[in-house]
């Protein structure tokens, strides 16, 4: 049977910043106020104690209290949420931009734990590990034959910084099996995927997440860039969910001249705390660019809003997501958080750029998916912006609030991609595991070739376009690829470079045919 494609586009939607607001009782004094407080607690105290204790079956109250939770927080506001511990651990590491383990990259194919690529100069790459490597058994802990889920995997690789382990792999190009030592070491996790020269004096940044470390990551590949003599630049936000206010802040401050507002943030109290550029920008002069989609969220829309609010930079793409409130942390001792909305924040021209959200969490995140229906992908006069949330910058541009950064520069889907199910099927890990699987063939089928001598290959050979067509009937996807087949072999291509060559490489192919980038490159002769 094969899978309607309809829903098929996933939206990757904001990076999920989180939080409770419990209601205040604004009409009771103040002492009943804290009287029906402490009664709401301990009501729901003793019920779980009594549920404990007297309950006829075994009940583990834990996840009572997180269902609780839960339900709770789904009635304040979409991005007020609790995370358990498992899952905050990931978070953690994710947006601290690091963890220990032994650097590999790896997925489970078939029954083993497949090597995709390991990390440069990381714990595994020194130790001799390489693509294509099969893991066994860690230590004494078998791997092979038992479909493991990644966060059991992960246990088992990761551990302290300088601990030992040994691993067991099985080298398919040597048929036969390996034993390697590792000291596990500190993992970086880039959130800057970028940082390179395109043509006419252009630099380019792509930036994922914003994590503690994107500041330093950014200001690194912006120096470097510098130095290579740019006078232009434009940053890559597409797909990008957000993180950390204060590391989008600080990028825009590069660009941005003394004293000019970045954003202010306002709380239940109306108390505003406003943050300003200082004069330590390295950017100042040169053109800006950004690019964002409907999957561009929370910090990537502070510093698209900025440099928008600003007259400093021009916004290139499809409407931003919206989301507009800001979250607070809150830990519990077993390791799992909440994370609570404490704020709404604004861009220097007074800007919400929040969607509304009284309809419910499951018609807020589909509002994004209704873009495709409603045609605002496709065409600019689409977008539906209200005349009373319409600002003006200090230079007399109109700018509209609302529910996301509306682009200065509209680029369609239907021209970027032609087809918008394949686009967003090839933006999955789908392309990924085919590549490695491909490359496991025959990995000597590209040994010793130079980038250019591998680009040649790929663009005579319409092998892996036939066998990426029979991978996807596989899945039981319903999806014409013929139509879209440059689209499709520029993304099999780009993933090649990656896996053989690294990550730049991919960047190197995939940027050559795109809409945005070549919509500013084309209006820039």
């Amino acid at each position: 049977m094969k899978t309607n494609t309809k829903y098929l586009p996933i939206i990757i939607g904001s990076t999920l910043a989180l939080g409770i607001v419990l209601g205040s009782m604004m009409n009771a004094p103040v002492e009943d106020q804290f009287l029906a407080k402490n009664y709401s607690k301990t009501k729901l105290n003793k019920l779980i104690d009594f549920i404990n204790n007297e309950y006829v079956d075994s009940v583990n109250t834990d996840s009572i209290v997180n269902l609780t939770v839960d339900n709770i927080l789904s009635k304040l506001d979409p991005h007020s949420v609790y995370i358990p511990p498992a899952e905050q651990v990931s978070v953690v590491e994710s947006m601290r931009g690091d963890f220990v383990g032994i650097g590999i990259n790896f997925y489970m194919y078939k029954d083993s734990v497949a090597i995709i690529k390991t990390v440069e100069n990381g714990p595994s790459a020194k130790a001799g590990l390489k693509s294509g490597d099969r893991i066994l058994f860690a230590g004494k802990t078998k791997l092979y034959g038992r479909r493991l889920p990644s966060d059991s995997l992960f246990s088992k690789l990761k551990g302290k910084v300088g601990s030992e382990i040994e691993l067991t792999v099985f080298r398919k190009s040597e048929e036969k099996k390996l034993k390697f030592k590792i000291k596990r070491d500190v993992i970086p996790l880039k959130s800057v995927d970028a940082a390179m020269l395109l043509a006419n004096k252009t630099g380019y940044i792509k930036i994922n997440r914003f994590a503690e470390t994107t500041f330093s990551e950014f200001k690194s590949g912006l120096t470097k860039l510098k130095q290579k003599g740019i006078q232009s630049l434009i940053i890559d936000l597409r797909d990008n969910g957000g993180g950390y206010m204060e590391e989008a802040v600080a990028i825009a401050d590069e660009f941005l001249k003394d004293k000019q507002l970045i954003v202010f943030t306002k709380n239940k109290n109306g108390e505003t705390e406003k943050t300003y550029a200082t004069a330590k920008g390295s950017f100042e002069t040169g053109k800006v660019y950004v690019l964002i989609n409907e999957n561009s969220a929370s910090a990537s829309e502070i510093l698209a809003g900025a440099l928008q609010d600003n007259d400093r930079g021009t916004i290139v793409g499809r409407r931003s997501f919206g989301k507009g409130l800001v979250q607070r942390e809150m830990d519990f001792n077993d390791g799992s958080a909440v994370r609570l909305t404490v704020a709404r924040y604004y861009t220097p021209t007074g800007r919400s750029i929040q969607k509304p959200y009284k309809k419910g969490n499951e018609e807020y995140f589909k509002e994004s998916e209704d873009r495709l229906e409603t045609g605002e992908l496709y065409a600019k006069d689409s977008i539906k912006v209200a005349d009373s949330l319409k600002f003006k910058t200090p230079k007399g541009k109109v700018v509209y609030g609302g529910g996301g950064i509306v682009p200065d520069v509209f680029v369609p889907l239907q021209v970027e991609h032609g087809n918008e199910n394949v686009a967003y099927l090839l933006q999955t890990g789908v392309v990924g595991h085919f590549v490695f699987e491909e490359l496991d063939k025959n990995r000597n089928a590209f040994a010793g070739l130079h980038f250019n001598e591998f680009l040649v290959k790929m663009k005579n050979d319409d092998l892996y376009f036939k066998q990426f067509k029979k991978y996807i009937a596989l899945t039981g996807l319903d999806l014409k690829l013929d139509k879209t087949k440059a689209l499709v072999n520029r993304y099999i291509t780009a993933e090649f470079a990656r896996q053989l060559f690294g990550e730049l490489y991919y960047y190197d192919v995939i940027l050559k045919e795109d809409a945005m980038i070549n919509k500013i490159l084309n209006a820039k002769k």
